[in-house]
């Protein structure tokens, strides 16, 4: 890597880290610390998902004309600026305001850093590029989890201003940081004939590919994503009888695997068509829903339930480590020159509405729906692999499989330039 490209990944750690680090308490800051209720602490989540939902179509466009390190560095005042007020708020209107500055500059980071990476990446090196993206955000979450848990104390409003106070400075660390980067000159829209924000959406759904992997991507994050803090955790407690420590047990099991299994499974996406591989997490993942289904619907004991409901995270997770290195990539190599930006937000926007109905579907059917829950949600596992091998036909060779594409290149100026002697 150079030095561009591991100061992005700090960058992507570090904001994951932030985001783990305030956001899993936030229910209890809002219901119970600051007494503001249930009520106002579900509108501060919902605000989340609903500020990404405004700014990412908006943020796009800015990645394009302006490039994707002035946007980042925006993004990351805004969220500043939120995380601070969030842990000064004690009334609902300034909690609700904070929240959404707070979502909206997480939001923006995430395309702003994704096409940063496309930026300072080749074809060759990005699928390494992402996987070590994923792999750094989840350890972020992960740690930042880990240690916000240790600072905060819900007997104690301070312990959460200094929660939030130690985020906003890791925020504005992360500016200093990134100001000073100097990023490859990538082509951008301003560089080509002025064009309205409404003709290149229009140019983005007219490339039917994209279109396809949009729809792949809503099904994979509602299927995944939007089900393991509700459905799921919700199935596991009502129809198996999970405690909350094998819980807590399952999701480290998810994030265990994703670490171990991140850099292994690189050679297996690499030699292999992208479809394919996706069209395999669907498989995966098929396997996983059956595996829950015996855990709350099999006649087995506590114990092997327990066991199965954690192998189902598990195996998510192995399928999470199979697409890092495939969907990214895939829409940045689905983007014409210069529109990077527009397609990584779009695909970002389509991750947060399926993140958003996600959990309002499948968490009241995992709570009460036991077997209808597993069903459909296997049958949207298998729906995966289907959309996926009809996006294979979508894609060009270098689009589903470059390294394949490269070898066939680099085998064909070989005998070109072996050829040269004789024929001269």
């Amino acid at each position: 890597m150079g030095a561009a490209m591991r100061r992005i990944h700090v960058g992507n750690a570090l904001s994951a880290f932030g985001l783990g680090f305030t956001v899993p308490y936030l229910y209890v800051y809002v219901a119970q610390v600051r007494g503001l209720g249930a009520m106002t602490a579900g509108l501060v989540l919902a605000v989340f998902a609903v500020a990404a939902l405004i700014v990412l179509p908006f943020a796009g466009r800015a990645i394009v004309r302006r490039g994707p390190l002035p946007v980042l560095l925006v993004a990351l005042v805004t969220a500043a600026v939120g995380a601070l007020s969030l842990g000064l708020s004690n009334s609902a209107p300034t909690v609700l305001l904070s929240a959404s500055a707070l979502g909206a500059g997480q939001a923006v980071m995430q395309p702003a850093l994704a096409t940063m990476i496309v930026d300072c990446s080749t074809t060759e090196t990005r699928s390494r590029a992402f996987a070590m993206q994923f792999f750094l955000q989840n350890l972020g979450l992960g740690v930042g989890g880990l240690i916000g848990g240790h600072l905060v104390d819900p007997t104690e409003a301070g312990s959460f201003t200094l929660l939030f106070s130690i985020e906003a400075v890791m925020f504005l660390l992360l500016v200093v940081v990134m100001a000073t980067l100097r990023m490859p000159r990538a082509p951008r829209l301003a560089d080509a004939p002025q064009q309205s924000a409404g003709a290149s959406w229009k140019q983005l759904l007219g490339n039917r590919a994209m279109v396809q992997l949009c729809v792949l991507g809503f099904v994979l994050f509602f299927a995944c994503y939007g089900q393991f803090e509700s459905g799921l955790s919700a199935y596991g407690v009502e129809a198996a009888g999970i405690s909350t420590s094998a819980l807590g047990t399952a999701l480290a099991a998810n994030t265990l695997v994703i670490v171990m299994a991140q850099f292994a499974v690189l050679r297996f996406v690499e030699r292999r068509k992208r479809s394919r591989v996706i069209a395999s997490v669907g498989l995966i993942w098929a396997v996983a829903w059956a595996v829950a289904g015996y855990a709350g619907l099999g006649d087995g004991s506590q114990a092997m339930a327990t066991a199965a409901f954690i192998s189902t995270y598990a195996l998510f997770g192995l399928g999470e480590a199979l697409l890092s290195p495939t969907l990214a990539p895939l829409v940045a190599d689905l983007a014409p020159t210069g529109m990077a930006g527009q397609y990584n937000s779009a695909f970002a926007l389509v991750k947060q509405l399926a993140l958003a109905v996600g959990p309002a579907v499948g968490g009241p059917m995992g709570a009460s729906l036991h077997a209808p829950y597993i069903v459909v949600f296997l049958l949207f596992s298998l729906g995966i692999t289907v959309l996926a091998v009809r996006l294979g036909r979508q894609l060009t060779e270098v689009q589903n499989h470059p390294s394949a594409a490269r070898s066939r290149v680099v085998a064909q100026s070989g005998a070109a330039a072996g050829q040269a002697p004789a024929h001269v």
